[in-house]
């Protein structure tokens, strides 16, 4: 009797490269203080996961990471006594905020990842 070992062979990539570049970017733009700049990785990550990715907890992280990153940007636009930048008005709370939304973003593109597929 021959027994042949089938391991689960992983799926083309559930989530582009882009949308997982452009979720770790954004937290680190931000805290480094480029916080105007971060707009490009979010952007990219959101169009990127809702077109690209079949996972529905990564295109709702996005989302949520979006988010997080648009409320202090439209704070700071809205603003008739804002400072010259958006690194310099932002909130800490909001910093945090963005940090955390991105990690779970970031952690649902690496869950989405490590699914396997049975073998047929």
């Amino acid at each position: 009797m021959t027994t042949t070992s089938t391991t689960p062979v992983r799926a083309d990539r559930r989530v582009p490269r882009t949308v997982t570049v452009s979720a770790w970017a954004v937290p680190v733009m931000v805290v480094g203080q480029f916080a105007l700049l971060a707009v490009v990785p979010v952007v990219i990550a959101l169009v990127g996961a809702l077109r690209g990715a079949r996972d529905r907890t990564v295109r709702w992280t996005a989302v949520l990471a979006a988010a997080a990153y648009a409320v202090p940007l439209v704070i700071w636009r809205v603003r008739p006594d804002g400072a010259e930048s958006l690194s310099k008005d932002i909130h800490p709370a909001f910093v945090g905020l963005i940090v955390a939304a991105s990690a779970a973003f970031v952690f649902a593109i690496h869950r989405a990842g490590r699914r396997r597929l049975p073998v047929r």
